[in-house]
């Protein structure tokens, strides 16, 4: 809650936003990485606020004169929101939306197109969610939970004391448990990194393992010399992490078998194999994500009720905390600059350089307001955006009132996912303030600040590691987001008669499981453990097994010690992990850079 810190304590200043910038862009190389390969984005707030800790203190140490003063908490937290919208925010939809643009298309966008499409997504994103934070934050109070954990590794780093909502005696942990988190995160990154250097550059550790022979190998069940995917399922938890390993083996070690001896795949390369399996997870992963946004119908006739409340200027009653919040909040001016600026450059672009009519752009936008207010209140009660859902949701919209354009089926879903992104990653950062008593306003701007830097790294490095479309789906880079979406297009724009029988099949089926494991969650909430998760198993079916069982291996380590060293757990599962895949896909992105430009 507002304790006033903000107006006696340094908060918004150019090391911080210089820090973030730093962090922040270094980190959308490391989810580009990720993105590309498993389809997933990682939060990067307490990642940034543990390596902006420690980097500052280290040069402080190294270099008094110049680096006289600590970061003040408010300044991290400005930091930490500079650095989630450089490092996270504005390259969601290059990993889904616009590699799927490119698997269809074959070519890239213009250089200049997608840096103005992902710069006005990311303005447009952040300015839908000023009016949502006053009523979603101060007034109702959602819970956030990164916001939250972002807030108290702040205090923990900077060995403030427990935060007064929580109960008597808890308090968060002590400086030296923070110091030590920030020293296993850079052990993890130094290790993560010659992983990558021995693999990669190197060629001293094969990039797999054949497990049970060269024939099963072929089916991609190998074991991947990468600890990326084992980071991954430590952090993901133990239930998503063996649904995608039983995913997996039921797409490559069950289905993609049956199909090859059906003669109907001519060489066992995985770009030809997950043409045949990727229908299967696709529709899996849309049709459960879809029912679970219509069961969660309270929450959108929530979001919905509360649009009066978010627009309405009449007094309403207010608690003390909120009436002092209200003169340091963001201007009303502020969205609807915003707004407009997002708005006419979106409707611009997709118009002049798309070819959708320009009705259809404005509604695209107009859509993504609405569908944007669900998804981040969906974030702030349960701590999960249901961003492809929001994209899938446009895409049957479209499909109906564009039919067979799948450019502009992917293009207006864009708009909707990217838009839903970055407003429920603004509010998480504003939450994360909320708690420490930040000035919205200023840390506002410290997160539009991040958009300038993210989009200025992740552009050029998407140029560089994908140079052709055939990048896309191979070995290296599987792009399973991209997949589906593309599928999804696709299937809309050519109709089920386009499908082999046998993909037809596969698409009614992982439909069919989509719709009955949200209704299983329901109907037996105590057994969710036992249940599969959808996303988890769908997702199985469109990379390959070797991810599925690194992925495995890290939730079941993360199980065992949160079992029977539940302290460690707390304090090192989450710093390890996330040093691991900062530094081996940091690395990798190097690697990958020095063989494009031929240094290596």
């Amino acid at each position: 809650m507002y304790t006033g810190r903000g107006d006696s304590m340094v908060q918004l200043t150019w090391r911080a936003v210089i820090m973030g910038s730093l962090l922040g862009a270094f980190m959308s190389l490391s989810n580009l990485y990720i993105g590309l390969k498993t389809g997933w984005g990682l939060g990067v707030a307490i990642t940034a606020c543990i390596l902006s800790f420690t980097i500052w203190k280290t040069l402080r140490k190294v270099a008094p004169a110049i680096f006289r003063t600590d970061f003040t908490i408010l300044e991290n937290n400005a930091m930490q929101s500079t650095a989630s919208a450089a490092g996270y925010s504005t390259g969601g939809t290059i990993v889904s939306a616009i590699a799927a643009y490119m698997l269809i298309n074959g070519h890239h966008l213009p250089y200049g197109l997608l840096t103005a499409w992902i710069f006005f997504l990311a303005v447009l994103g952040v300015s839908m969610a000023i009016p949502m934070k006053r009523q979603m934050i101060n007034i109702e109070r959602l819970p956030f939970p990164s916001g939250i954990a972002a807030a108290e590794t702040l205090r923990s780093l900077h060995g403030i004391g427990g935060r007064p909502d929580l109960p008597p005696g808890e308090a968060v942990a002590s400086p030296e448990a923070g110091r030590r988190s920030a020293q296993a995160l850079f052990g993890a990154a130094g290790l993560g990194t010659v992983i990558a250097v021995l693999r990669d550059a190197a060629g001293w550790i094969p990039a797999h393992f054949a497990l049970m022979g060269q024939r099963l190998a072929q089916y991609t069940i190998a074991f991947d010399a990468s600890l990326i995917m084992v980071a991954a399922g430590a952090i993901m938890g133990w239930r998503t992490a063996w649904s995608i390993l039983l995913g997996g083996i039921l797409a490559w070690g069950v289905f993609i078998p049956w199909v090859a001896g059906q003669g109907l795949i001519e060489t066992l390369e995985y770009r030809e194999m997950v043409s045949w399996c990727l229908w299967g997870g696709a529709a899996c992963m849309v049709t459960s994500g879809l029912l679970a946004f219509a069961l969660q119908w309270r929450t959108v006739l929530r979001a919905f009720s509360g649009l009066t409340a978010i627009f309405s200027r009449r007094k309403v009653e207010r608690d003390p905390i909120a009436e002092k919040m209200d003169a340091i909040e963001v201007p009303g001016s502020w969205f609807a600059l915003g707004m407009t600026v997002g708005t006419i450059g979106i409707v611009y672009l997709i118009t002049t350089f798309f070819g959708v009519p320009w009705w259809m752009g404005l509604l695209a936008v107009f859509m993504s307001f609405f569908l944007a207010l669900v998804a981040c209140r969906a974030c702030g009660e349960t701590d999960t955006t249901p961003v492809g859902a929001m994209g899938k949701i446009t895409q049957l919209m479209y499909g109906a009132i564009a039919p067979r354009q799948i450019t502009t089926n992917l293009m207006t879903a864009c708009v909707t996912a990217g838009v839903a992104d970055s407003s429920s990653d603004l509010l998480i950062d504003l939450k994360s303030g909320y708690v420490l008593g930040a000035r919205p306003r200023l840390q506002f701007l410290a997160q539009f600040a991040g958009i300038f830097a993210g989009t200025a790294v992740v552009v050029p490095a998407f140029y560089l590691i994908v140079p052709d479309a055939s990048v896309l789906g191979s070995d290296e880079f599987p792009a399973p987001a991209a997949q589906v979406w593309s599928s999804v297009a696709l299937l809309l724009s050519n109709g089920l008669a386009s499908l082999h029988p046998i993909q037809r099949g596969a698409l009614v089926v992982g439909g069919l499981v989509g719709l009955a494991i949200p209704i299983l969650e329901r109907l037996f909430p105590k057994q969710r453990k036992y249940i599969p998760s959808a996303m988890g198993l769908g997702l199985a079916w469109t990379f390959h097994f070797w991810y599925a069982l690194n992925m495995a291996l890290g939730g079941l380590i993360a199980l065992i010690l949160e079992k029977r060293r539940p302290r460690i757990a707390e304090q090192y599962t989450i710093p390890v992990a996330s040093g691991l895949i900062a530094g081996e896909s940091l690395m990798g992105i190097l690697i990958t850079l020095a063989f494009a430009m031929g240094w290596i």
